[in-house]
């Protein structure tokens, strides 16, 4: 039996089947939250991942004869999703998915630029989707832990590297790959390779300002969480600034504004903070963090919505960071995350 791409049953090197249909959806099924999470780092965006895991898939299939069994079938899917990841790039507008508007210094006071269609902003990712996270290093030469490797700031600060040393510092720091296999898959020498993953490095340390280092959550995150839901439930916007540290940064995509300190973001929230009649929270799971999904009690028609996706990570109790994704792109967001689009059990 053969269809378009050749024999259903393929021939390895030695004549005997590999990857035969059962086995390749055995394959599939092994390895798709991993490569989709892989496309994600890489893209920055949920769905250019889905669609590229969906690619990695069809032409593996396609090529399963090339693959003899005598290597590692994970590795030869990650070297198809990287080289499609890195077409994918080529071939639309815009390299990179943002959180801030590279440039743009830290806002004051109320945000007047409304939404901005035009630039291509990072999506969060949701933790229903993650593979399982372990507790150690993928491999031996890898420099990140799998759960430092997902939170928002990261895959936001690997958006700043060029393709070419964003799929190296994936493909050796997170993975665990050596510089000869990175080299083989990429193209050029293993000094090229070492030398582009010394660069890319250099910019993650400018931006993050620390090296790799373990995360675990926290001894009070689901306390932090707990309290924030509550203040925006009972309309307690200085308890809310109560949980930010003083040098908090604050992101709401789409919109170019973006604020720092805990005064600044007060002083902003004050001023849209009573656009609504009322707010209700789900907790939800981002990028390994905590996150929430607030629901919006419309003043005129009294019709719950939902309004805004939050992603928040907390240093030692407190928010360090908040990214609140915003109306149109917030409520866009709501399905993937397994929101429905009405709170239906808070009606009343």
């Amino acid at each position: 039996m053969t269809d378009a791409s050749g024999p259903i049953e393929p021939l390895g090197r030695q004549g005997q089947p590999v990857l035969d249909r059962p086995a390749f959806e055995r394959l599939s099924v092994a390895h798709r939250r991993a490569l989709k999470l892989h496309c994600y780092r890489m893209m920055g965006s949920l769905n250019e991942a889905d669609d590229l895991v969906q690619e990695t898939f069809l032409k593996a299939w396609r090529a399963r004869s090339q693959f003899d069994g005598r290597g590692s079938a994970r590795g030869w899917l990650y070297a198809i999703a990287t080289k499609s990841c890195l077409n994918a790039i080529k071939a639309r507008s815009s390299a990179r998915r943002i959180l801030e508007q590279p440039g743009r210094p830290p806002s004051e006071g109320g945000a007047t630029g409304g939404p901005t269609a035009e630039l291509a902003w990072l999506d969060p990712y949701p933790d229903a989707e993650l593979p399982d996270i372990a507790d150690h290093r993928p491999g031996p030469e890898a420099r990140y832990e799998a759960r430092e490797a997902v939170r928002l700031a990261f895959v936001a600060a690997i958006q700043l590297l060029p393709p070419r040393q964003r799929a190296a510092l994936l493909l050796c720091d997170v993975l665990g790959w050596s510089a000869i296999e990175t080299a083989q898959l990429l193209g050029g020498t293993t000094a090229s390779i070492n030398s582009v993953l010394q660069r890319a490095r250099a910019t993650l340390g400018e931006r993050q300002g620390r090296p790799p280092q373990a995360l675990r959550p926290g001894p009070d995150e689901g306390l932090l969480l707990e309290r924030y839901m509550g203040a925006w439930q009972t309309d307690n916007l200085d308890g809310l600034v109560e949980l930010l540290r003083e040098d908090a940064i604050y992101h709401m995509p789409p919109w170019r504004e973006w604020y720092r300190g805990h005064q600044a973001i007060g002083a902003f929230l004050a001023s849209v903070w009573g656009n609504f009649a009322g707010y209700r929270a789900v907790a939800v799971g981002a990028n390994a963090q905590p996150a929430v999904g607030i629901y919006a009690l419309g003043r005129r028609d009294s019709i719950w919505r939902p309004h805004s996706l939050h992603v928040i990570e907390d240093t030692d109790g407190k928010i360090a960071a908040l990214t609140i994704y915003v109306p149109p792109l917030g409520p866009a967001l709501f399905a993937a995350f397994g929101l429905p689009p009405e709170p239906l059990a808070l009606r009343g």
